[in-house]
């Protein structure tokens, strides 16, 4: 009867610990972490999810409540269905100013039945002009997938359903600049950007398959919140939080492998080998790995 009573006790405090494991990684509801940040109208709640709609009179967009300075940010999206030729969803972290930091994903739309793309960029320092661009290994269109962001202060990776594709090194320590001391809020949106989205402006929204709407849901923020965007100490000092162990900030031999992956069978496009832009290699081109 002991040990009966002892594996009953087990399995409840297994059941307990599975529950509450699923609570912590369950997104927030958007309300908790986000608010309507123009055309609001246009910014839909319907339960869990949110929706954001693109016509011919207006895009939409929403943003955090907070900033922050470094963590991980997920969001599930499931992009704009059938034409979105000329229309752009963005989903994205930036600071305030001319001299913001920012890391993005940009959904460029397409015709029915051609892929979607979707382009990373990095700005430091009010630079950007780092656009990477990749074919995705699935259709973004029939279900919600995850795109996350972690930031610490060793580097920025862009994630899709925790397979890393992009990532972007501190090289300090060459002398490169590198987004670390400014907050960050965390925004998406969706816009009519038909002088370049699809095929380089090539093809033109069609406003017949109006409205165009991007669904979100699984809000999850897990970083550090600052208080006041002047006052970094509680997010930049000597505290160590979980995304600076070096087995989170640093990318697993699995990651690795997924990462060569990405870049051999879907990267369209890589400003570091794009001589007609940049004679010279960037340098920061000349120090990452997986070129």
């Amino acid at each position: 009867m002991v040990g009966m009573d002892w594996f009953k006790c087990m399995m409840i405090m297994m059941m307990v610990w599975v529950l509450s494991c699923d609570e912590a990684v369950s997104g927030a509801k958007f309300e908790e972490l986000y608010r309507s940040s123009w055309a609001m109208d246009h910014c839909v709640n319907e339960g869990e999810v949110t929706k954001l709609k693109l016509d011919n009179y207006s895009g939409a967009g929403f943003e955090s409540r907070s900033k922050y300075l470094f963590g991980k940010v997920s969001i599930q999206i499931k992009l704009v269905e059938g034409d979105s030729a000329g229309t752009v969803t963005a989903f994205y972290m930036s600071s305030d100013g001319p001299n913001h930091n920012e890391f993005d994903f940009e959904f460029l739309g397409n015709t029915t039945g051609e892929p979607y793309i979707v382009q990373t960029n990095v700005y430091v320092n009010g630079v950007g002009n780092r656009e990477q661009r990749l074919g995705l290994w699935f259709d973004p269109t029939t279900e919600f997938h995850t795109y996350s962001i972690l930031w610490s202060k060793r580097s920025v990776v862009f994630m899709v359903d925790e397979t890393p594709i992009r990532v972007h090194k501190n090289l300090e320590d060459k002398g490169i600049p590198f987004a670390k001391d400014q907050a960050m809020g965390v925004y998406s949106s969706i816009w009519n950007a038909d002088d370049w989205a699809t095929q380089g402006g090539l093809v033109k929204t069609d406003w017949s398959h109006a409205p165009f709407v991007a669904s979100y849901k699984e809000f999850q923020i897990d970083a550090c919140e600052i208080p006041t965007t002047s006052d970094l100490s509680k997010c930049n000092g000597d505290q160590k939080f979980w995304w600076d162990e070096p087995t989170v900030s640093e990318l697993s031999l699995h990651q690795n492998h997924q990462l060569i992956w990405v870049r051999a069978n879907h990267m369209i496009y890589d400003y570091c080998f794009d001589a007609t832009r940049f004679p010279v290699t960037p340098l920061e081109c000349q120090h990452h790995r997986h070129l």
